[in-house]
């Protein structure tokens, strides 16, 4: 049997015709009509509510979502010496980019619900670095984790009180919506990704959600090397090249012409793991926790019971890996150690080297980052939540690719891992 990946995007066909359009214009540079189309198209999304008015939301297509937090914090004024609160849950390019600009990500533990920032442990955070520090923190980093919303409502009713701007960073929920409003829209400026296992992909690229027309024009600004408007080269400000190419963009507009398929197909799938997945004792997939929550299930996730007990439990991390795991791409480093102080369950380990062998490819969650050795001076909030979920989850493939035949062969080749 082929081997059935975590998530890997669908092309429609439509992307051949947007990139040849490219070439046959001469517009393989980082801007041009497609990545202009793009951003309509991004924004006639993001923009649409259920039942009420459509907002008016600006894009800006960039190189990486990865830009896109670091063009949002320095609009937000975030720079050396000052502090971010981040959720800790959550891939290391919601965090990252805070260190570039020389200031300190705070990282804030997560609640059992959705798994995403706690709105009490922010407040919490907010007051206590304000006592120690004389300083508000400069934004606050709420992450859509596996497409799950956050409790952006709460999120946001603290934020206007301490009048600290939110980043939302929906990397991972694009498509995904709170009350009927789609992640990213909420905040003074959201993040989207378009990496090769998003939702829709432009094989790698990103994109900022901004407020107004102003600010997305600041935000191109930054992201075409801070140019001014002179006949020769004159900066005033430090720049990036962060804009997204043209090719890219083409990509994209392609996979608009799919995204609403993207979505429906990825809840599909959730739906059949839970429904296979509900007499088997000792797992639980993670679910909507209520009706304003809206998923994409960008990665279906289940956490195992730590008394479970799978077969080949006892030979978890007795060898130390030496490439890349789980399609890590660019996995240069090798492990020196076959544990950490911060790791998933033998359990969790052992039914993701069973299913490996089946073919199936599935990973741990995300490694909370006050976990993380390059962050282990950072100030963190924490309540056990992300650390219980690390060491019991495991995510299950979910992409377009994956048919209800190979939901079905992962669900028996769990069940034939369980002693």
């Amino acid at each position: 049997m082929e081997r059935i990946l975590l998530c890997l995007a669908h092309m429609s066909g439509k992307e051949q015709d947007f990139i040849k359009e490219a070439f046959d214009t001469n517009w393989v540079v980082p801007m041009g009509p497609n990545v202009t189309g793009f951003e309509h198209d991004l924004e006639e999304f993001v923009n649409r509510r259920e039942g009420k008015e459509a907002l008016d939301k600006k894009v800006v297509c960039l190189s990486a979502g990865t830009a896109a937090v670091h063009l949002a914090l320095i609009a937000c004024g975030v720079g050396a010496g000052d502090e971010v609160l981040v959720q800790s849950f959550t891939f290391c390019a919601s965090s990252h980019p805070i260190t570039y600009l020389g200031a300190t990500p705070v990282f804030i533990d997560s609640e059992k619900d959705s798994w995403n920032m706690d709105p009490e442990l922010l407040e919490e955070a907010i007051k206590d670095r304000i006592a120690k520090t004389g300083r508000k923190p400069k934004a606050i980093i709420p992450v859509a984790l596996y497409g799950m919303p956050y409790q952006i409502d709460k999120i946001m009713e603290i934020a206007r009180r301490y009048e600290i701007p939110v980043i939302e960073d929906g990397a991972e929920g694009f498509g995904s919506n709170f009350n009927g409003q789609a992640l990213g829209t909420f905040g003074e400026y959201g993040v989207l990704s378009f990496n090769g296992n998003k939702m829709i992909t432009t094989s790698g690229g990103g994109a900022l959600i901004c407020p107004d027309t102003d600010k997305a024009r600041e935000i191109l600004w930054y992201a075409t090397q801070a140019r001014e408007s002179y006949p020769y080269y004159q900066h005033e400000a430090i720049g990036y090249n962060y804009r997204m190419s043209n090719i890219c963009a083409g990509i994209g507009r392609g996979q608009m012409t799919i995204v609403d398929e993207h979505i429906a197909h990825h809840r599909h799938v959730q739906a059949l793991y839970e429904e296979l997945l509900k007499d088997v004792e000792g797992i639980e997939m993670h679910c909507n926790p209520g009706a304003e929550y809206d998923s994409n299930f960008w990665l279906c996730t289940a956490t195992l019971d730590p008394s479970l007990r799978i077969k080949g439990q006892e030979n978890a991390y007795k060898q130390v890996i030496t490439g890349a795991v789980g399609g890590a791409a660019g996995v240069t480093h090798a492990a020196c150690t076959a544990v950490t102080d911060c790791q998933p369950n033998d359990n969790v380990e052992a039914l993701r080297m069973a299913l490996d062998a089946a073919n199936i490819e599935s990973r741990p969650l995300w490694k909370p980052m006050h976990k993380q050795p390059v962050y282990r001076n950072a100030p963190a909030y924490v309540n056990g939540v992300s650390e219980e979920l690390f060491a019991t989850g495991i995510c299950l493939p979910a992409g377009p690719w994956v048919t209800d035949d190979h939901v079905r062969y992962i669900v028996d080749k769990i069940k034939e891992s369980i002693q």
